[in-house]
């Protein structure tokens, strides 16, 4: 007999189980709103990971993972009388009909709206609502929900998009370049000079300009990142593979020799 389905129902008793102060799980009871937000990331994270390499199995898995989170919050804020899943699901729902008028005419989930309009347009109409949505709030600045918790590879490309819709940007890329020999200047000088705090700050706006060339090419620097960070790691795992079968640890290769097994890894991807 095939195993009955569990549904969204079953999932949000689990955590009611999970959590209560009788029976419940001592480690789930001990969490609380901040305790749980490193695992929240790690599961991110982890979906990521498993999207980047096509496991599709385990997409579904991570998803699952990310969902518990939300439950998990969830069922703090019930118990703190702070809010419900209904909530979020209700605030969730009301978001992406107020953001999409046009799909939802009037707002409503089944109203149709007849006139099509370019991705162009959806992206100024969303940043048109998302500003009206930040000044209700009080936040009148462009950049004053960007999370300061965020990573900062991501964060500096929201700051910079931000930015850009001032009108606060490069015309094109052929200028990050030259600022980018700019700051690789600036960054040899601070090393001559030995000004160590200067060193930090130089290799940072590096970076931030790093990010900036990436964001004029139409290329997302944190997957571009994450991509050549795995190709380091596979092509570092080929020249540990080949100094074991050589039976001589890697730390004893000449600089010569590591060059000549980090060609070989490099031809074989």
């Amino acid at each position: 007999m095939d195993q009955p389905r569990y549904s969204i129902d079953d999932l949000l008793r689990v955590m009611e189980r999970l959590r209560d102060p009788k029976h419940g799980c001592p480690w789930d009871l001990k969490q609380d709103f901040r305790s749980i937000v490193p695992s929240t990331l790690e599961e991110c994270y982890e979906l990521a990971e498993a999207i980047e390499h096509d496991d599709f199995p385990h997409v579904a898995e991570e998803l699952g993972d990310v969902l518990f989170q939300v439950i998990f919050y969830s069922q703090l804020g019930r118990e703190r009388n702070l809010f419900s899943f209904a909530e979020v699901v209700h605030t969730l729902v009301d978001k992406l009909l107020r953001r999409h008028p046009h799909v939802f005419a009037d707002g409503q989930i089944e109203g149709v709206v007849d006139q099509r309009i370019g991705v162009e347009a959806v992206k100024d109409s969303w940043e048109q609502i998302k500003q009206s949505e930040r000044s209700a709030r009080e936040q009148h600045g462009l950049l004053d929900d960007v999370p300061v918790a965020l990573p900062a590879l991501p964060r500096a490309q929201k700051l910079q998009k931000r930015a850009a819709r001032a009108g606060f940007d490069w015309p094109a890329a052929d200028p990050v370049f030259d600022k980018l020999e700019e700051e690789a200047g600036e960054l040899r000088a601070a090393l001559a000079s030995g000004d160590k705090a200067g060193v930090e700050e130089e290799i940072g706006d590096l970076l931030f300009t790093c990010v900036n060339l990436s964001r004029q090419l139409g290329v997302d620097a944190e997957a571009a990142l994450r991509r050549s960070s795995a190709k380091f790691e596979q092509r570092f795992r080929h020249m540990e593979a080949a100094a074991e079968r050589a039976e001589t640890p890697l730390s004893a290769h000449s600089a010569d020799q590591l060059e000549d097994l980090w060609q070989q890894a490099k031809g074989l991807n």
